[in-house]
């Protein structure tokens, strides 16, 4: 078997990849970033092309046609909520336009017996109640909605004979992860001594998943039946208990390093995943919230250089 990578630069991508490394399945990366420096690029080396799904789409279609992949499994997003409300216009060339394209020539290559889509938490938006893959969608910013739209393109096109999967995971995190994320943003700060900016007082709930119980998940669901499967650990937390818990782990104290600032706009109230359909296939996240910040820690304190480099989510390292 042969497994083909889009977005093949992304921390989660790597760290799936990698997982395929360690089992000895055959794979490649395709993505739009060249390789980064070691402290993001955290991976084994594995054959990865530096190609753009839209200005490059003859190209990438050309690497996995010489390469012929049995599944494709697709992280390529333009992701940021936040910044969706400012300029929505890339998330839907991305995440829908690009991708509607991308299925529709992969239709036709007869070398494809699976398509596995990393679709997203947020579509569901606000719960009161862990939400389950035949739940409403309320998609409630211009990214969840273009996240949304592809979705539901597969379930149109696996019903024609599109064999795809798509896996929707809560927040996922690992060493390697962009700084401007809430994790490693938070011990940046309590480690440089700066006042982390909490906005809202950090009162939405949310589930952080380790990359690595995700990676496990997309593995066990290339040979399973295709569909929608929910992938999260089973208790969500408030954002303030998370960013306390990841000061802790940097040996610092959560009132010396956090200042409340107002919400965010678009901010949901509480994402609750109900993960019993993956669980049936033998799935159980294994790494708890505790031990995958303390991993966090050790990166960050591994590469010190880290501490001087910007957490503004405009910038990309």
């Amino acid at each position: 078997m042969k497994i083909g990578v889009l977005g093949g630069g992304n921390v989660y991508a790597l760290n799936f990849c990698k997982l395929l490394h360690t089992t000895g399945i055959e794979h490649f990366g395709i993505g739009r970033l060249y390789p980064k420096t070691r402290p993001f690029w955290v991976s084994h080396h594995y054959r990865y092309w530096a190609l753009h799904l839209i200005a490059q789409f003859e190209a990438v279609l050309a690497v996995l046609d010489t390469e012929r992949p049995d599944v494709i499994v697709n992280f390529a997003a333009q992701g940021e909520g936040q910044a969706s409300f400012t300029n929505p216009v890339p998330f839907y060339q991305t995440n829908t336009v690009a991708l509607v394209r991308l299925a529709e020539e992969l239709r036709t290559r007869k070398y494809l017996s699976k398509f596995i889509q990393i679709g997203t938490s947020e579509l569901y938006g606000s719960v009161e109640r862990p939400s389950n893959e035949v739940d409403p969608i309320y998609p409630s910013s211009p990214y969840a909605v273009s996240k949304a739209a592809f979705d539901l393109h597969l379930g149109i096109m696996e019903k024609a004979g599109f064999p795809c999967t798509v896996v929707r995971p809560s927040n996922c995190y690992c060493p390697g992860q962009q700084l401007h994320r809430v994790i490693p943003k938070s011990m940046l700060y309590a480690l440089s001594g700066k006042r982390f900016p909490l906005q809202g007082g950090g009162q939405a709930f949310k589930t952080y998943t380790h990359a690595s119980d995700l990676s496990r998940a997309i593995l066990i669901l290339v040979s399973s039946d295709p569909g929608i499967y929910n992938c999260a650990i089973d208790e969500p937390v408030s954002i303030r208990q998370l960013v306390q818990m990841s000061i802790e782990a940097c040996g610092k104290k959560f009132e010396d390093v956090v200042d409340v600032v107002p919400d965010r706009i678009g901010q949901d109230g509480k994402y609750h995943l109900d993960s019993s359909k993956l669980k049936a296939l033998g799935w159980k996240a294994e790494i708890g919230l505790e031990e995958g910040l303390s991993e966090m820690a050790f990166w960050i304190r591994s590469y010190p250089e880290l501490l001087n480099m910007s957490t503004d989510w405009s910038v990309r390292p």
